[in-house]
C-alpha cells in the first residue's frame, strides 16, 4: 500500500484507505498505572513522562471510558459529522491489569457507537500470552493496534531515562504479537539527552528490523514537574532546534519501510505545562516546513534501505 499523496505512508491515509472516511482516535484515561511508577519495577517513572502518565490530552479518569468517549465525540462531531472514531487507551499502562478487567474496559470502549477499534498505549513487559489471546479476541471483529514505548535502542540513555527494561524485551513482545496477527506500533523519542542523530537513526532500523507495522517519532518535550524539567533547568542538555529535527525527522523517514505507517512526525506539548521547545506549540508551521523540506529534496519513505545503512 503506498501513499501518493504524500512522501510518506501516514495514519490518515491507512485510516481513511481502511474504512473510507475520516477516523479520530480518542485519548481516554482508563485509570491504570504502571509498574515503573507503582514500585514493581520503579516509582520514578520515565524521567520524561508528566503526573498523567503521557495521557495529557485523554479523557478524565474520573469519567467512565464511555463517558469520556461520548464527551469526546460530541466535540468534534461539527467538524467530521460522519467520522468513526478509535479509543485511543493512551493514560499510563493499559495491559497492566487482569485479563478480566482488560476484557471490561476495552470492550466497553467498543460498545460506544461509531467505535471502530481500539489502539493500546502500554509497556513491551506488560505483555504476555494471556493479555496477547485477549487482544486477538477482539482483533478477529474489529481494528486493533498496540503501542509499545520503547524510545531508544541505546541501553544507556534508556537507563538513563528509567526506562525499565532492555532491548530484547521489546524484540520479544513484538515477536508475540506478530504471530498472533496483531498490528504493533513503536514510539521512538527524538532528541533525548545526549543522543544524537545516529543513536534515532539505530533506534528507527532497530524497531523496523523487528517488524512493526506503525511508528511514531516524537520531539522529546520537558515538562515542568517532571524529573527531566530539573535536569533540564541545570543544564545538563539542550533542546534540539525545529531545524535540528526536521533534519533528523527527514533521514528516519528515508530508511522506514515503505509498508510501515507513520503515525506522528512530531507531537503536541500542553502548554501549560511545557517548558521546551517552545517552538514545538507550531505543530503547523513544523509540518508544513518537514512537507515543504522533503518535497523540495525528492525524500520520500523507504528511500534507504535499512541493510545498507551503518549508524554506530
Amino acid at each position: 500500500m503506498s501513499n501518493v499523496e504524500m512522501p510518506y505512508f501516514s495514519l490518515n491515509k491507512y485510516l481513511r484507505d481502511i474504512f473510507g472516511c475520516k477516523v479520530v482516535k480518542l485519548g481516554i484515561d482508563a485509570g491504570f498505572t504502571c509498574p515503573n511508577r507503582d514500585g514493581s519495577i520503579s516509582k520514578r517513572g520515565c524521567i520524561f513522562c508528566s503526573k498523567f502518565g503521557s495521557g495529557d490530552f485523554a479523557g478524565d479518569r474520573n469519567l467512565s471510558i464511555k463517558e469520556q468517549l461520548e464527551s469526546q465525540k460530541k466535540l468534534l462531531s461539527k467538524k467530521w459529522p460522519r467520522a468513526k472514531y478509535i479509543a485511543y487507551f493512551q493514560a499510563f499502562t493499559n495491559t497492566y491489569a487482569s485479563v478480566d478487567e482488560l476484557k471490561k474496559k476495552y470492550y466497553e470502549a467498543l460498545s460506544v457507537d461509531d467505535v471502530v477499534g481500539i489502539a493500546i498505549a502500554t509497556r513491551p513487559d506488560c505483555i504476555d500470552s494471556k493479555k496477547i489471546q485477549l487482544i486477538n479476541e477482539i482483533s478477529k471483529t474489529h481494528f486493533v493496534w498496540v503501542e509499545l514505548g520503547f524510545q531508544t535502542s541505546n541501553e544507556n540513555t534508556a537507563k538513563f531515562i528509567n526506562r525499565g527494561y532492555e532491548n530484547h524485551v521489546f524484540d520479544n513482545a513484538v515477536e508475540m504479537l506478530n504471530k498472533a496477527g496483531i498490528h504493533t506500533v513503536a514510539h521512538i523519542i527524538v532528541g533525548l539527552p545526549h543522543e544524537n542523530e545516529n543513536d534515532v537513526l539505530s533506534s528507527v532500523a532497530h524497531v523496523c528490523s523487528c517488524g512493526i507495522k506503525g511508528i511514531k517519532l516524537q520531539l522529546l518535550h520537558v515538562l515542568k514537574d517532571t524529573e527531566l524539567f530539573e535536569i533540564y533547568k541545570s543544564n545538563q542538555f539542550d533542546t534540539l532546534s525545529m531545524e535540528e529535527y526536521i533534519n533528523i525527522i527527514c533521514h528516519c523517514i528515508e530508511i522506514i519501510p515503505k509498508n510501515v505507517v507513520i503515525h506522528r512526525l512530531t507531537g503536541d506539548g500542553a502548554r501549560k505545562t511545557l517548558e521546551a521547545p517552545l517552538w514545538s506549540l507550531n505543530k503547523k508551521l513544523i509540518l508544513n516546513s518537514l512537507n515543504r523540506i522533503l518535497k523540495e529534496n525528492n525524500i520520500f519513505q523507504g528511500n534507504k534501505l535499512i541493510e545498507t545503512c551503518n549508524f554506530k
